[in-house]
């Protein structure tokens, strides 16, 4: 078994920042690729970025180039999410979500509780 438990979420303004913490543990691979996804009201879940093992490939969505920062601790089986200059289209519940890489690609396999994160205008 996998876990991965979020945190950081919360209640900001618009132009804040904030940091999101998701810890794998159990039989998580040091050599996952790790992401975050999230949904909006509404809406239905999207990719908002991911880092393989070594943290030396991401993958950003339009939407927040520029203003989030993705980074990981593979010892630690961590990955931190630095959000900035937050928007209120920003407001989602943000998942975590692990998986192996294969030939196919990223296999999102594993998926944390969710943290909320609201942006007030």
């Amino acid at each position: 078994q996998v876990q991965l438990v979020e945190s950081g979420g919360g209640l900001v303004q618009a132009g804040d920042s904030l940091r999101l913490t998701c810890a794998a543990s159990g039989r998580a691979s040091s050599t996952y690729v790790m992401g975050w996804f999230r949904r909006a009201p509404g809406k239905e879940r999207e990719f908002v970025v991911s880092i393989n093992w070594s943290g030396s490939s991401t993958s950003y969505a339009e939407s927040v180039k520029g203003r989030f920062t993705i980074s990981r601790d593979s010892a630690k089986k961590t990955v931190y999410l630095q959000m900035n200059s937050l928007k209120p289209e920003d407001t989602a519940v943000y998942y975590c979500a692990a998986g192996p890489v294969t030939t196919t690609g990223y296999e999102w396999h594993y998926w944390g509780q969710g943290t909320q994160v609201t942006v007030s205008s």
